[in-house]
């Protein structure tokens, strides 16, 4: 019968190794749990390796990548799972065995599959870093050392659904500004394709002068209708290379930078990401993550590369000793009350504490900045869609007044 290596923590959190007997995998990890162990890692005592080797990176190599709602659906169905007693493996096992016909089966099969070879749950979600982030697989790594792996998953499933909530909240608040904004550029081109041609033919054949404004009109339909498709051509193609160079380093940080400059925007731009520094910190904090380790993910994951920048700098003067809120006052990009209040949390020794303050505090900012954001640019863009389609309207009605004062009618 083959003999199996493991290593293991007790449900108090102590490290265990051993070897046992096991006609399988599947079967040694049942004979663990049975002792109340939770399997760290399971490997056959002379089993040949690099076949597992080269299965782990042919997985590396697949696209296949959930999707955020469906990560976040992944790790509320595991953590309810793990809460009503069921375990690890059987857990993942019944997850993959649902065929939804997307991703999301290859993933969890190849999770599972880890799992029953003998990895951690940690190392099996690294090898689909496309899917799991950094965040994401180190909160899960500290639950398999603490032996608390259902309540770090109640805690993720809390962290992404106040991230996700953040995210449809700027969505939201695009929505019908974008919806406004495209109905006016339709019926503005509408207009000039096809109204104004036919009023040209009319005002052509009563051989008179025309206004100025109607002759500026006739000529730019007569471009458009000439020249538009090589417009729309032109204005692809510089969406395609501004969005090239907006994804090179500079571009990026160029970009970034003028974000959190733009009147309106920065402010739900800037509150979002702030919101989010504090709550992946804080919680990567709680959960037992390094203070350099949770700093370095939360710099890959807060969105913005300036941001970034700072936190990294910031990383670097923590690894000689200072303060977290030093290096980042010293910054001057994070808010001084965000910096002031991350002091406090390292005077009273709460970082975590104030790390949720501060949250709290940007998400209500957020909220009333969307308000502010979607109050102001709907009058904004009701005035420049009625200014676009008045003067089409102006210019063929001075047109025809023009015209039937010269017949004397």
């Amino acid at each position: 019968m083959p003999v199996f290596d493991y290593k293991a923590r007790s449900r108090k959190g102590e490290r265990k190794e051993g070897s046992l007997e096991a006609p399988d995998r599947r079967a040694a990890l049942r004979q663990m749990e049975s002792q109340g162990l939770v399997p760290v890692s399971v490997v056959e005592s002379g089993a040949d390796k690099s076949a597992s080797k080269g299965q782990r990176f042919s997985w590396r190599l697949g696209k296949e990548r959930m999707g955020t709602r469906d990560v976040l659906t992944f790790t509320t169905e595991l953590s309810d799972l793990l809460a009503s007693g069921m375990t690890l493996g059987n857990a993942l096992n019944c997850l993959a065995n649902r065929k939804t016909g997307k991703a999301n089966d290859k993933i969890i099969a190849s999770v599972r599959d880890e799992i029953i070879r003998g990895s951690s749950l940690s190392d099996s979600m690294e090898q689909h870093t496309a899917t799991f982030s950094g965040l994401y697989i180190n909160m899960i790594r500290a639950g398999e050392a603490s032996g608390a792996l259902s309540e770090v998953l109640r805690r993720l499933v809390a962290h992404y659904e106040r991230i996700q909530e953040t995210k449809e909240k700027v969505v939201m608040a695009l929505v019908y500004p974008a919806i406004v904004l495209s109905l006016g550029v339709l019926t503005l081109i509408f207009s000039m394709v096809v109204v104004v041609p036919k009023f040209s033919i009319i005002f052509e054949q009563m051989d008179q002068a025309l206004p100025l404004p109607t002759q500026i009109l006739i000529g730019s339909s007569q471009w458009l209708a000439r020249y538009g498709v090589f417009l729309l051509i032109g204005i692809i193609i510089g969406f395609i290379m501004a969005n090239r160079a907006v994804k090179t380093k500079q571009g990026r940080l160029w970009w970034h930078g003028f974000i959190l400059k733009m009147p309106l925007i920065r402010g739900v731009v800037a509150s979002g990401i702030y919101s989010n520094f504090a709550r992946t910190l804080g919680t990567l904090l709680a959960n037992g993550v390094p203070v350099l380790r949770a700093l370095q993910i939360v710099e890959q994951t807060v969105g913005n590369v300036v941001i970034g920048r700072e936190l990294s700098k910031a990383r670097d003067r923590v690894t000689d000793g200072t303060t977290i809120s030093g290096p980042l006052a010293a910054g001057k990009v994070l808010p001084v009350m965000m910096t002031d209040m991350l002091a406090i949390g390292e005077q009273t020794g709460d970082m975590t504490g104030a790390l949720t303050h501060i949250a709290r505090r940007y998400e209500n900012e957020l909220d009333r900045n969307v308000k502010i954001f979607t109050t102001a640019l709907e009058p904004i863009l009701i005035v420049f869609v009625a200014v676009m389609v008045g003067f089409v309207a102006v210019s063929i009605l001075m047109a025809v007044f023009n015209l039937t004062n010269g017949l004397d009618v």
